[in-house]
């Protein structure tokens, strides 16, 4: 059984990103591809990634209704992910127009939208002009979303206990900023360890420098999984 754990692959080289999905693929539930590869590679370099193991698609939309829906009308034309996502500040009509875009071109794919990137905490949010704190704007942003069609939301691992208890066993908690114990936590400011996300009710875990960094992605996917 693998673990519930999409790995990061945070590059623009192709051999090595598909390199990293084929090792990781025994042990974890899929890799997420977002900006970085996919502004270098577009959908073909996806489509090389997801011949591996499944793919979420981390766009993080935010635009007008009509062009996120038409963007992710494209897209999903080439690549059936197993999870893509906007930014659900954009609001109730672009979250649902994003629903309803991916209920039409790929049924099968989880629509999350993003609440409060886990790179910012409460200062970075009262500099921004969003109310806070951060725990506050993450579940009034996992309502409206819920209430426009998503499936589910990205947040930190922080929120995933307070989320699971608010919307239920069925919404979907897609948690960035997890590294594994003794794991430098670089630019994320809210992290916790694999082990103690699940336990809070996480659906799914993204990890990526702790397992794509490792001498032995392989390795490092098995011993993660394993500590599950």
């Amino acid at each position: 059984m693998t673990a519930p754990i999409f790995v990061a692959l945070d590059t623009t080289d192709l051999a090595k990103a598909e390199a990293w999905a084929k090792a990781v693929a025994p042990h974890l539930a899929g890799v997420k591809v977002g900006l970085e590869f996919f502004y270098a590679l577009g959908t073909s370099g996806a489509q090389r990634v997801a011949a591996h193991t499944p793919l979420f698609l981390d766009l993080k939309l935010h635009d007008i209704p009509n062009t996120v829906a038409g963007g992710l009308r494209a897209v999903l034309s080439h690549l059936q992910p197993r999870y893509t996502n906007v930014h659900a500040g954009g609001g109730p009509a672009m979250v649902a127009a994003a629903a309803e875009a991916v209920a039409t071109a790929s049924p099968a794919t989880r629509l999350l939208a993003v609440t409060v990137l886990t790179s910012l905490d409460d200062n970075d949010l009262a500099a921004v002009g969003q109310q806070g704190p951060a725990a506050e704007q993450v579940l009034r942003l996992a309502r409206m979303a819920e209430a426009n069609g998503a499936h589910g939301v990205v947040c930190s691992p922080t929120e995933v206990a307070m989320l699971r208890q608010e919307m239920g066993r069925d919404f979907d908690l897609v948690v960035p900023g997890i590294r594994p114990t003794g794991a430098d936590t670089q630019d994320q400011k809210r992290v916790m360890t694999p082990a103690d996300a699940l336990t809070a009710g996480a659906t799914a875990l993204v990890i990526g420098r702790p397992i794509t960094g490792a001498s032995d992605p392989a390795e490092a996917a098995r011993a993660i999984a394993a500590s599950l």
